[in-house]
């Protein structure tokens, strides 16, 4: 008597990677980190003035570079199955409606400097200019993501230039915007998450990234949050922002700071030519780099510099008046 052959075995459910989870929820805790920073600064809790300070924006860079590379990542892994069109929809419509939230807010709260093109609205729009790419070879791919990060610099024409275009990152016009994510050059982070997360699929089988799984109870919360990282992301900003205010009520704020001072003096004196404030934010943020980086922030925050000091800091200030001023 033959042997009767065992039923077909059952595909496997769609399987999620906590550590992209994980990935995410690191994210959430460094942007964590950057918005607190930003509100102290804000608030003149502290003394370093976060937009203007170097590593603080490089710091928001790297953050925003890695959940656009996270989209990327998760892209490729929710299609490998094929595309779940209404499960896609949805999350687009939630991301798109958060988007659409955080500009109103926004807008509404601090009207000269809303944001209009900021993260969230590059998920929505980077999720829907990637699924092309989903069909391409990865070295093709891998192209288009050296390409997005040459445009900027390769492209330019007075056109870009127009306020209505500023969202596809050509403007070299300054751009006064609590948060700016604009299409180009950071459309290659998502297409570089897609290469990663295409070269590293066909080893994730079996391996001990796929297996992985948090023990410990730090590692789920954040797994949780990176899971739930639109939720978060809409909740952690209204709720630092009240509890400092909460905080500023129940003690009188510190006096400003020296570099706080010296930002709010230098935007006050511009504001009062014929540059425009979006253009006077720019200015103030590059003279204090250029002050840094000639060695005269120290020393022109101590209001000891001699007249050759002056006549650098002359000089600076002129040499970031020049792409800032208006055509």
């Amino acid at each position: 008597m033959s042997a009767v052959p065992p039923p077909p075995a059952a595909p496997s459910p769609r399987l999620r990677l906590e550590a992209v989870d994980l990935a995410r929820g690191l994210a959430l805790l460094a942007m964590f980190v950057f918005h607190f920073a930003y509100d102290l600064s804000y608030f003149g809790l502290i003394e370093t003035h976060v937009p203007s300070e170097p590593g603080w924006r490089l710091f928001a860079r790297l953050i925003a570079g890695s959940f656009l590379t996270l989209v990327g990542i998760s892209l490729v892994l929710a299609t490998r199955n094929g595309l779940n069109r209404h499960a896609f929809l949805k999350r687009l419509a939630m991301v798109a409606g958060a988007a659409t939230l955080v500009t109103l807010a926004t807008f509404f709260a601090m009207p000269r400097s809303f944001i209009f093109f900021g993260i969230l609205h590059h998920v929505a729009l980077g999720s829907v200019l990637a699924l092309p790419f989903l069909r391409l070879p990865v070295a093709a791919v891998a192209v288009a993501a050296v390409i997005a990060f040459a445009l900027p610099v390769l492209v330019a024409h007075p056109l870009l230039d127009e306020p209505w275009l500023a969202w596809l990152g050509f403007s070299r016009d300054p751009i006064m915007t609590a948060d700016f994510v604009p299409v180009f050059p950071w459309f290659g982070c998502v297409l570089s998450g897609m290469v990663l997360a295409r070269l590293a699929l066909p080893r994730l089988s079996g391996s001990r990234l796929a297996a992985w799984r948090p023990a410990s109870l730090p590692a789920r919360i954040i797994v949780w949050g990176g899971r739930h990282s639109l939720l978060v992301y809409l909740v952690h900003q209204p709720v630092f922002i009240g509890a400092l205010m909460l905080a500023l009520q129940l003690s009188p704020s510190p006096p400003a700071s020296q570099e706080r001072g010296f930002m709010l003096s230098c935007q006050s004196s511009c504001a009062a030519g014929p540059l425009g404030a979006e253009a006077c934010e720019r200015l103030c943020v590059c003279t204090a780099d250029s002050l840094k980086r000639e060695g005269l922030w120290a020393t022109t925050l101590a209001d000891r510099l001699d007249e050759a000091g002056r006549g650098r800091v002359t000089e600076l200030a002129q040499a970031c008046l020049r792409p800032a001023a208006p055509r």
